[in-house]
């Protein structure tokens, strides 16, 4: 009892509350930061933001002018008023569409990046305002104007006409690491200056196309989107932009852009109102440890491509659907969601390096890369299948020859089409009457005789990876034969 009071002393005597463990002496103490200082400097440079849209307002003629309508029909009735839509009365109430009025649109934060009055802030916060409004905590109030917003990304840059204000430090945040301290500071419902705490959750969380977000625990709410994260030393490094919920309100994960990809984002923001992000014109699929032992990789890694798009910069690169790629412009590509991050910072005109994998080896190609607005894949709806077929083989599938239409179609040079199903592996792994074989293992499929022959002589005992052409994606099914 005498060293539970001595440690609760110790806490409260303390000018940094510190945690002392109660339980072995010989445990170390953990010191809890004070944010106390850390707020008082970051606080003037976080501000407010408040959006307003125009709206056309109806108003319905025919009223009692000075009764509310509740009321009028009581007029009318024992008053004689005349009661529209009667015989010789006036004709009912049609709608009137008013001028367009202000309304308010939606609050949310943002933060100061630099004294003149440059602001980062959620592309969600400010998309589809007529007017943007931004107060600072001394209470002034200043319409923004929008520089630019990146809806793949969720960032917006902001400008106001003011000199000299306080600023947010810039931190690294490619240098996080999970378990440390951060807060957040914004105005969650509208209150504003709110701040809350806690620890870095994960890093590098795979939510969107572009951005590797910092997940958090700290409390985030409707109103906080666009304010800072800010580390112990009270450096920005990351923008609170989402939250995982099934209520609407915080249930304990949000998720913060990263101030490294943010920055990238608002520097061409700022200069030229747009973003440009590379493409190579590839659609991919995530590798499965199935897929990939399959094809010979081991274990899951690289971006699997399930469609290149006809007379892409891909194709014209010499990648192929069902290629893994590993490497792109020197970087190791480990999943599917690494490609675009890292096709898109790169500069369009770019010639780079790329290390596919494919029929069990790996192949150097060099693809020159292209902005995200030139081109897009055209899909085209397939052939009818095709009705001739064989037997049911041991991979429980009939097939009949491919049409040329449909080759054009597809893009592609060879394969067989799936006319029946039996009772065999590809049925049950998910194949379709309709879809197109045109690789087995490192085999491409070429006519109906060669398919047969070809599954004739592969082993039962191997998992073997079949290469499938449906409508615009290629996909890959490991599968036994029967």
């Amino acid at each position: 009892m005498k060293k539970y009071f001595i440690a609760l002393l110790a806490i409260f005597s303390l000018g940094q509350v510190a945690f002392i463990p109660f339980a072995s002496a010989q445990n170390p103490r953990v010191t809890i930061p004070d944010f106390a200082d850390l707020v008082e400097r970051a606080s003037p440079a976080v501000v407010n933001i408040r959006t307003t849209e125009k709206v056309v307002v109806q108003q319905a003629q025919g009223g009692i002018p000075g009764i509310p309508e509740d009321q009028a029909e009581f007029f009318r009735r024992f008053f004689g008023v005349p009661i529209p839509g009667i015989p010789n009365g006036p004709k009912p109430a049609q709608p009137n569409l008013g001028k367009p009025q202000e309304a308010d649109r939606g609050v949310g934060s943002g933060f100061i990046i630099e004294s003149n009055g440059l602001i980062l802030t959620n592309a969600h916060v400010v998309e589809g305002a007529t007017t943007i409004y931004v107060t600072l905590t001394d209470k002034r109030e200043f319409k923004a104007k929008l520089l630019g917003m990146d809806k793949r990304t969720d960032v917006a840059v902001v400008k106001i006409e003011a000199r000299d204000l306080p600023k947010l430090p810039l931190g690294d945040s490619s240098r996080v690491r999970v378990g440390e301290w951060v807060l957040a500071i914004g105005s969650p419902f509208g209150l504003e200056n709110t701040v809350t705490a806690g620890i870095v959750s994960a890093k590098s969380r795979d939510t969107g196309d572009y951005l590797p977000f910092i997940q958090t625990d700290v409390a985030v709410n409707p109103g906080n989107s666009g304010g800072p994260l800010l580390n112990t030393a009270g450096q920005v490094i990351g923008i609170n932009s989402q939250i995982f919920s099934r209520s609407g309100g915080y249930m304990g994960i949000s998720f913060a852009i990263p101030i490294d990809e943010a920055m990238r984002v608002a520097d061409q923001l700022r200069t030229s109102g747009k973003i440009s992000r590379g493409r190579i014109g590839v659609a991919l699929s995530e590798m499965t440890k199935e897929v990939a032992e399959s094809l010979g990789l081991g274990k899951p890694r690289g971006a699997y491509v399930r469609n290149v798009e006809p007379g892409g910069p891909a194709a014209a690169g010499g990648i192929e659907a069902g290629d893994v790629i590993l490497s792109f412009n020197g970087k190791d590509i480990s999943k599917s969601t690494d490609l675009p991050r890292v096709v898109g910072e790169t500069k369009p005109g770019t010639s780079v390096p790329v290390q596919v994998w494919r029929k069990g080896g790996t192949r150097d190609l060099t693809v020159t890369v292209t902005d995200t607005e030139s081109g897009q894949v055209v899909n085209k709806k397939p052939d009818a299948p095709a009705t001739s077929g064989n037997s049911v083989n041991t991979l429980g599938v009939v097939v009949g020859e491919l049409s040329d239409g449909k080759k054009k179609d597809l893009n592609i040079k060879g394969g067989v089409e799936v006319t029946g199903l039996g009772d065999g592996p590809l049925a049950k792994a998910g194949i379709r009457p309709g879809d197109v074989i045109i690789r087995v293992a490192d085999a491409d499929i070429t006519s109906v005789k060669q398919f047969e022959a070809l599954v004739k002589g592969l082993d039962a005992n191997k998992a073997v990876p079949v290469f499938i052409r449906r409508a615009d994606s290629t996909l890959v099914f490991p599968v036994r034969p029967k």
